[in-house]
């Protein structure tokens, strides 16, 4: 879709219908005001339109990844529309859940549409209590298994690519790809990615 000039759209607001009646039945004034109307009608529906560009559900295409970088969303091209508007729409809930597992698991989904299970979250421990002992190290290892929601691989690159974005930062983390739903043994698996 194209915000430029679209043949044959009507303005809103002909100049020519503001004019002085004097100009009325000047030929010429109405020919060159509805020269500048062609040129003004597509500013004017879009900023008629203006909310509808800012609600990522109904902003036209290509005005989706603008808007994705408004809010600091993952915007691919190779995904789906519906996808794409999505992962904007949620950005900013995303962004609260960043270095959660919650987090993680929802990011997997919505920019690869795949699923995940987490099994360690790499979390810290505090006290308020002054004088305690230091509590054991948690786990800085994170269990990502990931399988596909359809019939396709997820590509490990990618997945890696969203695991190191919204992971703890001191954490590590091992990806094992399933063909299916995990089996209740997670080192059963053979297609362990490593990393």
């Amino acid at each position: 879709m194209s915000r430029a000039a679209i043949p044959g759209l009507p303005s809103r607001y002909p100049i020519g219908e503001q004019l002085p009646a004097l100009y009325a039945d000047d030929d010429f004034a109405q020919r060159f005001t509805a020269g500048l109307d062609t040129v003004l009608a597509p500013v004017f529906a879009t900023l008629d339109n203006l909310p509808a560009y800012l609600d990522p559900r109904v902003t036209p295409t290509d005005f989706l990844a603008w808007l994705a970088s408004w809010v600091g969303a993952a915007h691919d091209p190779r995904w789906p529309l519906q996808r794409r508007r999505e992962a904007v729409l949620r950005a900013v809930e995303l962004h609260r859940w960043r270095g959660t597992r919650r987090g993680l698991t929802e990011a997997l989904r919505l920019t690869l549409g795949v699923h995940a299970e987490i099994t360690a979250d790499g979390t810290a421990v505090w006290s308020n209590t002054p004088g305690t002992d230091l509590p054991p190290e948690p786990p800085a290892e994170i269990l990502v298994r990931v399988w596909p929601t359809g019939d396709a691989r997820p590509d490990p690159a990618r997945i890696r690519e969203v695991i190191n974005t919204m992971r703890p930062i001191h954490t590590t983390c091992r990806l094992q790809i399933l063909p299916g739903p995990p089996t209740a043994d997670p080192t059963a698996d053979p297609t362990d990615e490593g990393g």
